[in-house]
This record gives C-alpha cells, structure tokens and sequence, in this order.
C-alpha cells in the first residue's frame, strides 16, 4: 500500500476519533449539571416539566432536557410598600407593610405565577385593607402585633399555590392625616383633663374620708377616757362606800373635818390675813374632829 493512502487513512481514523471524544464531552457537559446551595434548576424536556434540581451533582439526558429557569431559594423582601386604608369607624390611615418571603416550590413559582413580587405586593395590601376595615383605629394601634400575625397568615393561605413560603409579614408604622391628628390630640388633652379631675375629686374625697375617721377616733378616744374617768370615780365612790359601811359614819366624819382643817390652814397662810372669820359651825367642825382624833387614838 501507498505511503500516501496509509497516512490518509490514519488520518481519517483519528478525525473520527477525535469526533467521537468531543462528541462524549459535549454529552458528559451537557449532562452534569451542578447546581449551587442557594438555587434549584427547572429542567423541561420538550417543552414540558421534567425534573426539579436541587444543590449538588445532578444528571440529565444530553440534547433532550434544558434547564429553563434557575431559581433562587434565598429570602427576598419586597419593598417597603405605603397603602391607605379605612378603619371600622370611618378614619382613614396609611399604613406601611413589608413581607419576606422565599420560593420553595420553584415549578409552581415558575409555572402560575408570572411576576410573584407584584402578586404578593397585591395579595398584601388587599388583605391590610380588608384586615384594618375590620377594626376601629384604637384597636389597630394597640393591637398591632395581632394585626400583623393576622395578615401573615392571611398572604400564607393565597401565596401557598404559588409555592412561596412567607417568612414575615410586618406592619411597619400607621399614620394619620393632619386633620385626624389634631382631633386626636384635643381629645386625648380632654381625656387628660378628665383624669385629673377625677384625681383631684379622688383626693378631696380621700381626705374627707380620713377627716372622718380622725374625728371619729377622736371621739371614740374621748368617750374612753369619759368612760375610764367615770370607772375610776365609781370605783373611788364603791371604796368610800365599802369604808362607812365597815367603820362607820365617824370615819366619814372624820375625813370631812379634815379637809375643813386642811382648807382653813390654807387660807391662813396668805398674805394680809393675819384675822379670819370662822362661822360657829366650824368651830363645832374642829370639835368633832379633835374628838375623832382623840377617839382614833
């Protein structure tokens, strides 16, 4: 055989060769997908769902399966979105609502829903308006915490179809127009002035009361010492009582012509009266006592 026909065959061979070799790496690269922690991979074959790939080492058919849409698993939050709405009791307030939220389903995410952050945004603010038409503007402000628990689980019922998992739903501020706010303030001044006059008469009540009482203290403190003061003076009557019935009328007597004495003694000391004038029924008073004294003895 030919030089030239021997050199032409081998060349043809290892075209072929090398054919078939970048044809198998075409095919391996065409069949490994890698995918990352924080994606998934929708693969369609011929235009359908074929499979969902998660984070790793994944295969599929050369030339038959594609991957359409790569999907990130990350929380997203959605802008901060400003909406009005009107209370229960006729007040209109613009409140400000934020929402978070992470696809975990990415081919019901691919496949119903278009623009999932204009559908959540929607689905939010008709569910904040329907939510805060319910309550009376006193009860949205106080119970803000239950709102917001609320509204998440009303967005987690809509969104579950789309497989969208909502992570947090939060009502971030509610205002009122000027015209509310000043209504606000002259009734919340009222209510101030409300209170502090039901202190005020609280207190004046209050010290009435404990006036009462001291009074009644007072007095209940007195008719003790009355009622004392009149046991002491019955009790001093009972012993001189006891006294003249165990010695007699002589010893009455003789405590009567004492103090005479004692009283008379004391109206001798004073000054400028060296004469005194004593009736003669006093004199019969010392005779009697001086005669006790005698007869004591």
């Amino acid at each position: 055989m030919p030089v030239e026909d021997t050199l032409g065959q081998f060349i043809g061979q290892n075209i072929v060769l090398v054919f078939i070799a970048a044809f198998i790496i075409l095919c391996i690269f065409l069949g490994v997908r890698i995918v990352p922690q924080s994606e998934k991979f929708v693969v369609e074959r011929f235009g359908r769902l074929r499979a969902v790939l998660g984070p790793g080492i994944n295969f599929i058919v050369p030339f038959l399966d594609r991957v359409r849409h790569r999907i990130s698993i990350l929380e997203r939050q959605l802008p901060t979105a400003k909406q009005d709405a009107i209370t229960a009791d006729n007040v209109l307030v613009q409140v400000d609502t934020s929402v978070f939220y992470r696809i975990i389903e990415p081919e019901k995410t691919v496949y119903r829903i278009r623009d999932v952050d204009a559908a959540i945004a929607t689905t939010v603010a008709g569910i904040v308006r329907s939510e805060i038409g319910a309550m009376e503007l006193d009860d949205v402000q106080s119970n803000r915490n239950q709102l917001t628990t609320r509204i998440k689980q009303s967005v987690e019922a809509v969104v579950d179809d789309w497989g969208i998992e909502v992570t947090r739903a939060e009502l971030l501020d509610v205002n009122l127009d000027q015209q509310t706010r000043n209504a606000m303030l002259q009734q919340l001044n009222a209510e101030r002035a409300r209170r502090a006059q039901v202190t005020e008469a609280e207190g004046t009540k209050r010290a009435v009361e404990l006036n009462a009482d001291a009074e009644l203290y007072a007095a209940e403190q007195g008719a003790k010492a009355r009622r004392v003061q009149a046991d002491a003076e019955a009790y001093a009557t009972s012993v001189v009582a006891q006294a003249i019935k165990e010695n007699g009328i002589e010893a009455a007597q003789y405590q009567v012509a004492l103090k005479q004495v004692e009283a008379l003694v004391a109206v001798g000391k004073g000054a400028g009266k060296q004469t005194i004038l004593l009736p003669t029924n006093v004199l019969d008073a010392f005779g009697d006592a001086f005669k006790l004294l005698k007869g004591r003895s």
